[in-house]
């Protein structure tokens, strides 16, 4: 991914995903669409906790590690940790994914059942095929209701107990966030990743907030920047405005890495200019298989030429893409650092009076 920037929207995890990135040679911008709030001081959730030790469920639906795990350790504050887990041991323990999974492993317990899909759905299917009429199910929410989970265990016949064990909110600071959202309306990003879907909520709700969503949406519309889910899960807030979007065949951070490494180059097709073969990347170019710097203003001027490869672009076109604090001079003076970035002059052709285009090669029929 070298040449390329990737925008991370992530909260928990962000270093992790970065790094992954990084290795694979993209330049990463990070900025957290939102950030979990605990709620060990919420009474709602120790009323909870209280009713299921007295009561214990039936079945418990676990849908997140981080939840799980937390909603144990807002126990200790109250001094609940040690009965609600031994309330849970009389019931089912199902878990969403292997994250979840683990949490309940590590707090002593075993679930019976987890779905391969690492789907909410499934285990819905799971429950609704086995029965839950006149049950006690407990949902472990994970930072937004799950109202047609819920609602659908309880039109089966079965009492549902939501656990809120945190909930999503914007960022303490969002300064970074709105920039983020800038570098994406204004081409800056390649690729936009997300790991849940109340960050690409969040993302959406903040462009709303600025007034920056139709410009957001227009560039992700036109999948520039890409958007790159962790699942279809996390996809379903931009799918919803229809951005298009891309996901890995196993919900994994490692997985959606791989995935982008594979769909970005992709973006890029090979152009045969002045003899050579380019592929314009997100900040650099590609000539005959070497990756070439390009700074920001040049790299602008290349992607108008591009985009229309072999057309003329008259200087007015390529001034309006260079925005509008540039001067008359700045066509030129970006078209020779242009030339000087490409390290061959022939392959921006200038057209006298007219201005300027990639000197392309006839393409073969194909």
């Amino acid at each position: 991914m070298e040449g390329f920037t990737v925008g991370v929207t992530a909260n928990r995890r962000a270093e992790e995903l970065a790094a992954m990135l990084a290795r694979k040679g993209a330049e990463v911008v990070c900025a957290p669409a939102l950030r979990i709030v605990p709620l060990s001081d919420d009474e709602r959730l120790a009323d909870v906790s209280r009713a299921l030790i007295d009561r214990p469920a039936d079945v418990v639906v676990a849908t997140t590690g981080i939840g799980f795990r937390g909603w144990l350790e807002a126990c200790e504050t109250w001094g609940l940790a040690e009965p609600l887990t031994a309330a849970l041991r009389s019931s089912r323990l199902l878990a969403r994914g292997p994250k979840a999974k683990g949490a309940i492993r590590a707090a002593g317990l075993t679930e019976e059942w987890s779905p391969p899909s690492e789907s909410s759905a499934e285990v819905l299917d799971h429950l609704l095929e086995r029965g839950v009429a006149g049950l006690r199910v407990a949902v472990q929410l994970h930072g937004e209701p799950l109202p047609d989970f819920c609602a659908a265990l309880r039109m089966a016949g079965a009492e549902v107990v939501q656990v809120p064990v945190y909930r999503w909110t914007g960022p303490e600071d969002p300064a970074p966030l709105d920039r983020l959202i800038e570098a994406a309306c204004g081409g800056g990003l390649d690729a936009l990743t997300f790991t849940s879907a109340p960050a690409a909520a969040g993302l959406l709700q903040r462009a709303r907030a600025t007034g920056a969503d139709r410009a957001l949406l227009r560039a992700l519309r036109a999948g520039r920047p890409m958007a790159m889910c962790v699942g279809p899960v996390t996809a379903a807030p931009l799918a919803a405005e229809d951005v298009p979007v891309h996901w890995p065949a196993r919900g994994r951070i490692g997985a959606l890495v791989r995935r982008l490494s594979e769909e970005l180059p992709r973006t890029c097709p090979e152009l045969p200019v002045a003899g050579r073969v380019l592929r314009v990347r997100g900040r650099a170019a590609e000539v005959d298989g070497v990756l070439r710097p390009v700074t920001p203003a040049p790299m602008r001027l290349l992607r108008e030429l591009a985009d229309r490869p072999g057309r003329v672009r008259h200087r007015s076109e390529l001034l309006a893409a260079l925005g509008p604090e540039a001067d008359a001079h700045a066509v030129e003076t970006a078209v020779a650092r242009l030339r000087a970035a490409l390290g061959d002059p022939g392959m921006i052709q200038t057209v006298v009076k007219r201005g300027y285009r990639l000197a392309l090669d006839a393409m073969p029929c194909e």
